[in-house]
């Protein structure tokens, strides 16, 4: 082992020094910057735009700008061609270290250009600089992952991350007790910990959708480029948020709906100066909701304002921040259950009453700040230093448990957590590269991460309050029932920090034949609290990531293969006798393969892979609420993705997944036992369709989500029955203004979450969406 280890690092420490050693050796290019406007000084998205007889190529955005890199110097031809309409033609000179920046405007209104067939669909690219931490587009990437877009969550009229992030295959999810989301796919939880690529923290506090440009899961153990603070054995879920741009635009939009839903959200931007070095963008939102249950409510508010200073050709600052505060009432815990109650249907507790009253809630706050300073040290090399703080806190939670004596008698339980407060530091420093050797071309990423966190933690804790009879009148627990047995505690959290170096090398060796040869290595501290025994250590762990990409098709099909490796650092556990169960760090293997595929002009894009995830020691619980670790488990299975765009104004999403997630223990004749929370079979589907011609703007959805039975323990004893839930919308889509109708469970399905809690019944949700 000692000897993989120096291998490794060795590697390591040669990849860094040549990424360092051949920054001179590049040839210092130019750089094309512009916008392009409609003959009504709309901007004109999605335009193609390329320099005529050479390789380079692009598209507007949707703000009209677009930005040629690495372009060689010399006089070209920029083209911009729409058919049935007047080819637009502009000479430009390129010079060395040297910026052009262009104002375009074409001879089309902007409605007469949203008729025009543009093959960028926004629902089906899936561009993204973070899966790779470099450029490195969809078949290029030995790695799936899902991107959902935040054209996707308007049409859906998503007002929250939860039905956001369902639209990705395989995922299914659930509300912690504590009041954050848990995200569970290829058979493991995690949750949104990443965001712009960065460490966040929403186990306490959930995050809001109004900052959401798109969301990023990444399959499989994505330890090497992210850590496992990150990344779960199933993948990493990031976060990508809105930027400022160049052109002031302001979006207003109001949601009102069942449940007394009010939601109010503003997205405004503008450039501060007027040669638009530096841009500002405020992203805000306040939202009330009740619950579907006779009590219990949801009130969240979001600032999250966001700058960039471009201060010269060479370096661009930003500074990202965001406040998010919630006020809530958690969702009720069944801690265990008699024999003979197998699933939720076996209780006699009508489906919309609520055991515990409004008034026990619970308030959050969660300030994050994220600054980034980008550095163009030469021709196809960059460095991007960046920092993170986020501080999430819990004032108060109070948490509802219960304990099912029988299908009709209840004991009903209050804990208060809080003060709580947990802090998290990021420093990082990443450089990219891109450079040759021979007619072998490298892509490179080699960084540093300092991560550090601290924390203080405060529970108080009930026995059984009462026990009722669920069939018989009563009355939901107040806070005044709770508070007089409840007595602080306050416990201890360890400081941590742990220091990473990681490196990867995407190598082609042909334009159809590529490595990416990855590894991370991690030191992790966990800091020895006075008196406190099971706190106190220092590991070390390294995660190798390999690729294998051969292009069948040239840049329409590609067959891939994956080996990643995964490791989790785990704190001691609590038992509920008492004791503290002392934990091994956790590592998985992967191994993947399958086929990308986006062909017909990037109309269609789909995915199929087949991967085998293994753990040797792997953590189980049982129905008493025990962890043990003595398990040897497997989770191994496929993923299938379909995005297409037939047709104008047409769009095909579609998903599924297989999970076998099994794990053997050591006692109990070594029996194989489904892993909790991993159903066997998920599928997704969302298909819309936007008239062309007669009611032109005029669109519908209907899309749904069925999720297979899901044990609630490792013992296969209760569990949570399958469900199909089918959602639809009708809406109207100008460009200066929108509305839409959203209904929810259309068959008004009774379902549960791998927890058993209830999920919301039947609803619908209206938007009227204004853009100046």
């Amino acid at each position: 082992m000692n000897f993989l280890k120096s291998k490794h690092l060795k590697y390591l420490s040669a990849v860094l020094f040549f990424s360092v050693s051949t920054l001179s050796a590049q040839q210092n290019n130019g750089k094309i910057k512009g916008t392009i406007s409609t003959s009504d000084g709309k901007p004109a998205s999605d335009v193609n735009i390329l320099l005529k007889n050479s390789k380079y190529g692009t598209a507007a955005n949707e703000y009209g700008a677009f930005e040629f890199s690495k372009v060689k110097p010399n006089t070209y031809t920029l083209q911009v061609s729409l058919t049935g309409y007047e080819t637009l033609e502009k000479e430009i000179t390129v010079k060395e270290n040297e910026t052009t920046l262009l104002n375009l405007q074409l001879k089309v209104s902007n409605k007469e250009l949203q008729e025009v067939i543009i093959s960028n669909n926004k629902m089906i690219t899936k561009k993204t600089d973070y899966v790779a931490r470099m450029p490195l587009n969809n078949l290029e990437n030995p790695q799936v992952y899902n991107v959902v877009s935040k054209e996707l969550l308007k049409e859906q009229i998503a007002i929250d991350i939860r039905s956001a992030v369902q639209n990705a295959p395989g995922v299914v999810t659930k509300i912690y007790p504590s009041g954050g989301l848990e995200i569970s796919f290829r058979g493991f939880s995690t949750g949104v910990n990443a965001r712009n690529g960065m460490e966040t923290l929403t186990g306490r506090s959930s995050i809001s959708i109004d900052n959401v440009e798109r969301i990023e899961v990444l399959k499989g153990p994505s330890g090497t480029l992210f850590g496992s603070s990150v990344s779960s054995f199933g993948g990493v879920v990031n976060l990508v948020t809105k930027k400022p741009f160049e052109t002031q635009k302001t979006e207003i939009s109001y949601t009102g709906g069942s449940f007394g839903l009010q939601r109010l959200a503003v997205d405004f931007n503008m450039p501060l100066t007027q040669d638009k070095k530096v841009l500002f963008r405020m992203n805000a939102s306040a939202n009330t909701e009740n619950s579907f249950l006779d009590y219990g409510f949801n009130n969240t508010i979001l600032f999250a304002p966001s700058i960039i200073y471009k201060a010269t050709d060479r370096l661009t600052l930003s500074l990202d921040t965001e406040i998010y505060n919630t006020n809530n009432t958690r969702p009720t815990y069944g801690r265990s259950y008699a024999p003979g109650i197998t699933n939720p249907t076996d209780l006699k507790l009508d489906y919309r009453k609520s055991l515990f009253h409004d008034d026990a809630d619970a308030k959050t706050s969660s300030p994050k700040i994220f600054a980034q300073a980008e550095y163009k040290l030469a021709d196809n090399w960059k460095s991007t230093t960046l920092f993170s703080f986020v501080d999430e806190n819990v004032a108060y939670s109070y948490q509802y448990y219960t304990v099912w004596n029988s299908p009709t008698e209840v004991q009903r339980m209050v804990s208060r957590f809080g003060p709580i407060s947990t802090k998290f530091t990021n420093l990082q420093e990443n450089i990219n590269g891109e450079f040759s050797t021979g007619s072998i071309k490298h892509k490179l990423l080699a960084g540093v991460n300092a991560r550090f966190s601290k924390g203080t933690f405060n529970y108080a804790a009930t026995k059984a309050l009462d026990v009722i009879d669920v069939t018989k009148d009563f009355e939901p627990i107040r806070k005044k029932d709770v508070d007089p047995f409840l007595k602080d505690q306050k416990f201890a959290i360890p400081n941590e920090q742990t220091f990473s170096a990681y490196a990867s090398d995407v190598i082609s060796f042909t334009d159809r034949l590529s490595v990416m040869l990855s590894l991370r290595v991690d030191n992790f501290v966990q800091k020895k609290i006075k008196d406190e025994e099971g706190f106190g250590y220092n590991q070390t762990a390294l995660s190798p990531k390999l690729g294998l990409v051969y292009e069948v098709v040239k840049d329409q099909v590609s067959l891939f293969g994956n080996y990643m490796n995964g490791f989790q650092n785990t704190s001691p556990i609590d038992q509920p006798d008492g004791s503290r169960l002392i934990l091994k760090p956790v590592y998985a293997n992967q191994y993947e393969g399958g086929v990308k595929v986006e062909a017909f002009d990037k109309k269609l894009s789909t995915t199929l892979s087949y991967y085998n995830i293994a753990i040797d020691n792997a953590t189980r619980s049982d129905s008493d609420g025990y962890t043990f670790q003595d398990g040897k488990q497997v989770s191994k299975g496929f993923d299938f993705e379909l995005i297409a765009n037939p047709i104008a104004g047409l769009n095909i999403m579609a998903g599924y997944a297989y999970n076998d997630n099994r794990i053997k223990s050591s006692d109990d004749a070594g029996k194989d036992y489904r892993v909790s929370g991993a159903p066997e079979n998920v599928a997704n589907f969302w298909i819309s369709y936007k008239l062309q011609n007669v009611l032109k703007d005029f669109g519908l959805g209907f899309g749904g989500n069925y999720v297979d039975k899901q044990y609630k323990y490792d013992d296969e004893g209760f569990y949570s029955p399958s469900y199909s839930v089918y959602n639809a919308t009708v809406f109207y889509d100008r460009p200066s203004w929108r509305i839409g109708v959203k209904w929810n469970n259309l068959t008004d399905k009774k379902y549960w979450d791998s927890y058993a809690m209830g999920q919301p019944s039947s609803n619908i949700a209206a938007n009227l969406t204004v853009r100046f």
